[in-house]
């Protein structure tokens, strides 16, 4: 049983154009995810599975609908015997535990603001984010090193701000302990689908991150990503491998895969992350449907594939950033399996994506997603042709679901990226004579070199194919002829060494496989490349010779 046809006049399409025109959302007048979607399979199919959730210490836990129903009972009432309230803020840090799934229910259920954060803040990030969306109560896994930066922040927040963590710990609240002594009765709040109901922090890339605001519209969108993205199966084993701070949970291990019927595989670990121990879940579980970062498809084509069973696996996705299309390939020799690309944005769903009605091109990030009026346009917002360049705009269409509809205590931000009536996704493409796009790169990462725009992607592709390189970063460098001058940094691959000749090779080969002019006249090669906490290549401190 699934909740589909709520939503979905038809579910089925055999092509993308009949799937483009055809496939429309009813958007309801009230709706609450918790309420709607997760107190009704607990009311008509009680025992049907909502999450599997293990970890790396070997525990296992079976959470079905009726007990994620009467846990966020207990959750919510947890939050509001603290006074907390309906437009309250609460953080979380919880990492992959599976009491964010419960919580996240929760505070939707008592119309409290969540925000989502990854565990891997440091001290100035907590109190940032605390501060800046003016937060109440923090809810953190229970590990020194999280828990040392909390303490850290203390200090500077107010004598009322609400700790929580899993267990036992002196300064802090037991979430454990509070969970099991609540009650798992609650009296049902009203919330409207305008309210705030979740709020990201992004990447942060450049710049300090900007707060991003969803309604309770949000969850909706995430059908496009969980049946045509993902193909997850109705009673099926879905494994997305993002933790719970980032919005890639949303898009890959939450609304959409539990509307579409299918039950979350969750893999909590704390340490540093270990391919084989992915592999291990896929074949010991049977994972039907898997999505993960273009970062971890890298690490796993360089292990032994074919030690594994990965014969459920019946589907496999990626998005977070461009694929290269080697590791594409790479994957489907080994396994069998295409890898089928999605973009978008913490600010939305999916906007673009081969869907799995549509033939793979290695490397394009698909089409657009019928939930979005995507245009691709040039500087004074004129659409632009095929072949051509241009920037990655949503025209906002009300009611719209799953895309941002305000900046967080940020007005002037809300007006200058949505006040014209357009989302500025700040992301460049182009689209080919059949319609799939392409990435080039940030708006501020395209290289201007001697009157040539060269989007950073395209040469890091290139550059991929080449079996010393395991990862690299475009970049532009200031030159006083060209205006700026390609830089490539470079991770190598093990059994290679860096040496001039190796740099020279690579350069060559950048020049045989593209046109000439993009090849990186500068080479440097690093042990690695400086990320953002959710795995995204900085070129910004790459730019600027930040270590």
């Amino acid at each position: 049983m699934n909740f589909l046809n709520k939503f979905l006049d038809r579910i089925d399409y055999d092509n993308y154009d009949d799937f483009a025109n055809s496939c429309k959302l009813k958007v309801p007048e009230k709706f609450n995810f918790a309420y709607d979607i997760i107190d009704e399979y607990a009311r008509l199919t009680p025992e049907k599975r909502a999450i599997l959730w293990c970890n790396d210490q070997g525990e296992e836990k079976i959470i079905t609908f009726k007990d994620l129903s009467l846990l966020s009972n207990k959750v919510a009432n947890v939050l509001t015997s603290k006074g907390l309230k309906k437009g309250d803020i609460v953080m979380t840090m919880l990492n992959r535990r599976w009491e964010y799934w419960v919580t996240i229910m929760a505070c939707h259920k008592a119309g409290i603001v969540i925000v989502p954060a990854t565990f891997l803040l440091t001290e100035k990030d907590i109190e940032y984010r605390i501060k800046g969306a003016g937060v109440k109560c923090l809810i953190s896994i229970n590990e020194d090193s999280v828990i040392k930066n909390i303490d850290e922040t203390k200090p500077h927040l107010s004598e009322d701000f609400i700790y929580y963590t899993i267990g036992e710990r002196d300064g802090y609240e037991n979430f454990s302990e509070a969970i099991e002594k609540a009650s798992d009765q609650w009296e049902k709040v009203e919330t409207d689908l305008y309210d705030e109901s979740v709020v990201y922090f992004t990447s942060g890339t450049t710049g300090y991150p900007k707060m991003v605001a969803h309604n309770f519209l949000y969850p909706l969108g995430f059908i496009y990503n969980a049946v045509y993205w993902h193909k997850v199966i109705d009673d099926g084993l879905h494994f997305t491998s993002s933790e719970s701070g980032w919005a890639k949970c949303s898009w890959g291990k939450l609304y959409g895969q539990w509307i579409a019927g299918t039950c979350l595989f969750i893999y909590d670990y704390f340490h540093k992350f270990k391919p084989t121990d992915l592999l291990e879940c896929i074949e010991k579980y049977h994972i039907d449907t898997f999505c993960a970062p273009p970062t971890i498809y890298r690490f796993l084509i360089k292990e032994d594939l074919s030690k594994y069973n990965l014969s459920s696996l019946s589907h496999c996705s990626t998005a977070g950033e461009a694929l290269n299309a080697e590791v594409w390939k790479q994957f489907y020799a080994a396994t069998g399996q295409k890898i089928y690309e999605g973009y978008g944005q913490t600010e939305s769903s999916i906007i673009m994506g081969t869907f799995a009605m549509m033939d793979i091109r290695a490397g394009s990030m698909g089409k657009p997603s019928p939930l979005y009026d995507v245009h691709l346009v040039d500087e004074n917002m004129n659409d632009v042709e095929p072949g051509v360049v241009g920037e990655i705009v949503i025209k906002i269409h009300q009611p719209q679901c799953s895309l941002v509809y305000k900046y967080h205590n940020s007005p002037e931000l809300t007006e200058e990226r949505l006040g014209a009536g357009y989302h500025h996704t700040g992301d460049l493409a182009y689209y080919d004579e059949d319609g799939y796009y392409w990435f080039v790169g940030r708006t501020d990462d395209v290289i201007k070199s001697s009157g040539y725009r060269i989007g950073p992607f395209e040469v890091e592709s290139t550059l991929m194919e080449h079996p010393a390189v395991l990862e690299c970063a475009i970049t532009g460098v200031p030159d006083p002829q060209r205006g700026q001058i390609v830089k490539a940094t470079i991770v190598l691959a093990n059994g290679y060494k860096a040496s001039d000749n190796l740099a020279k090779e690579l350069q060559t080969y950048v020049k045989m496989h593209t046109a000439p002019y993009k090849y990186p006249r500068i080479v440097e090669f690093v042990a690695e490349l400086p990320k953002t906490t959710s795995g995204k290549i900085k070129r910004n401190d790459i730019r600027n010779g930040v270590k």
